[in-house]
C-alpha cells in the first residue's frame, strides 16, 4: 500500500529539509537544492563562490561566467555524500567556442535516500524516495579582455513519492578579471524563473538570488582573499539560536546589524602556488548560524579543500561539517582533452 496523503503539502516540508543545501537551510523553498555546487573546490570555499578563476567547467553553475575557452575540451565528474543517506552526483562537459566562447551541458542527479511512508492513522505502510534531477546548458563570451559574461539555463524534474513538478530557471553572470592586479570581481542573478508543473494547486517558487563575488591575490604570495556576498535580496535574515537554561533548551530569535551583515557574507583564503595545485579554506556564519544548536561543533560553518591537477587529469575534493550531527564530503575529477591532443603534438 502506498503512502496515503490528501494533499502533497503534507509530504513537502519533510522533502524540503532533506533537500536543502549544506550551506543554505533556509527553508524559503523546495528548490534550495539548485544552490548545492557540483565543484568541491566551491564547497571548500563556503559553499558558494562565483569569482574563483580557474579552467574548471564544474564552475559554470556558480556563475556562467566563470568558463571561457580556456576549458578547451573538459569533462566533470562530481559526487557528494551528504548527511544521512542523501548522494548527489553529476556530469558536465564543457568546450571552447571560437577565441571568446564556451558552452556546457551537464545533469545533476539528488537522491534523498528513502523515507517511511505511514498512513493518515499512523500505520506504517512500506517507504518511499525523493529526487531531483537538472538539466543544464551554459554559454559564455569574452566581451573584452577582462569582462566576461554567461548565461546558464536549468530545467528541474522533482518526484517526491508519487509526486512530481518541473520548473525552470536562469542564472546571469558577469566577472572582470585583472590579472596583472590578480583581482576578480563578479555579479550574478540566479535562479530566475519559476516553476511550469506543481505538486499541486500551489505554485512553489524558485530561490532567485542576488550574488557578488570579490576575489584578490596578496601581493606576491600564493595566498588569495575571497568573499562572497549572498541573499542580497533582502537585508534581515533573523536565525534562531538555541541557549540552555535550567528548564532545558529553548529558541531565541536573533536579529542585529552585525549579525545581518555577517549571515550575508562568506569568507574563504586560497593558497595556490601553482596552476597545479591549490588549498582552501572559508568559514560561512550564516551555515553556523542556521545549524546551531547549543551543544554545536566547533567546526560547524568551517570548510576545506583541495586539489590537484596531472598530465590532463584535476582531482578535487572538500570537506565540511555543516551540523554537528553529520559532516559532508565532495569529490571531483575532470579530464581536460586538450592537453592530450596538444602533448601528442
Amino acid at each position: 500500500m502506498k503512502l496515503k496523503i490528501p494533499r502533497p503539502t503534507y509530504l513537502l516540508p519533510i522533502v524540503a529539509l532533506c533537500s536543502a543545501p549544506a550551506f543554505s537551510q533556509t527553508g524559503r523553498s523546495l528548490y534550495e537544492f539548485l544552490d548545492i555546487p557540483t565543484s568541491a573546490r566551491v564547497y571548500g570555499l563556503g559553499g558558494t563562490n562565483i569569482s574563483v578563476i580557474d579552467a574548471d567547467v564544474t564552475l559554470a553553475d556558480q556563475n556562467p561566467a566563470l568558463i571561457g575557452p580556456e576549458i578547451e575540451s573538459q569533462l566533470a565528474v562530481n559526487y557528494m555524500h551528504y548527511m544521512g543517506s542523501g548522494n548527489f552526483a553529476g556530469i558536465r562537459y564543457g568546450k571552447g567556442a571560437g577565441e571568446r566562447g564556451a558552452w556546457a551541458a551537464g545533469i545533476r542527479y539528488l537522491n534523498y535516500g528513502s523515507f517511511d511512508a505511514y498512513e493518515p492513522d499512523g500505520s506504517m505502510s512500506g517507504s518511499f524516495k525523493a529526487q531531483d534531477i537538472v538539466f543544464e546548458g551554459t554559454y559564455s563570451h569574452d566581451f573584452t579582455d577582462r569582462l566576461r559574461g554567461g548565461i546558464n539555463v536549468k530545467m528541474v524534474y522533482s518526484n517526491y513519492e508519487s509526486y512530481n513538478a518541473f520548473a525552470m530557471a536562469t542564472d546571469l553572470g558577469i566577472n572582470y578579471y585583472d590579472d596583472e592586479k590578480d583581482l576578480s570581481l563578479s555579479a550574478v542573478l540566479r535562479n530566475m524563473g519559476g516553476q511550469l508543473k506543481r505538486f499541486d494547486e500551489r505554485y512553489d517558487r524558485v530561490p532567485f538570488d542576488i550574488q557578488l563575488g570579490y576575489m584578490q591575490g596578496l601581493g606576491s604570495s600564493p595566498f588569495s582573499l575571497v568573499i562572497t556576498a549572498t541573499n542580497l535580496t533582502k537585508w534581515d535574515l533573523p536565525y534562531y539560536s538555541h541557549p540552555k537554561n535550567d528548564s532545558g533548551e529553548v529558541s531565541e530569535l536573533k536579529s542585529s546589524f552585525f549579525s545581518n551583515l555577517f549571515r550575508h557574507l562568506i569568507f574563504g583564503l586560497q593558497y595556490q602556488p601553482n596552476d597545479r595545485f591549490y588549498i582552501d579554506l572559508a568559514y560561512n556564519y550564516k551555515t553556523r548560524t542556521d545549524m546551531s544548536t547549543y551543544q554545536r561543533n566547533f567546526l560547524s560553518g568551517f570548510s576545506a579543500g583541495l586539489g590537484l591537477k596531472v598530465r590532463g587529469f584535476s582531482f578535487g575534493a572538500a570537506y565540511a561539517m555543516p551540523h554537528k550531527g553529520g559532516s559532508s564530503v565532495m569529490l571531483n575529477i575532470a579530464c581536460n582533452f586538450g592537453d592530450f591532443l596538444y602533448s601528442e603534438e
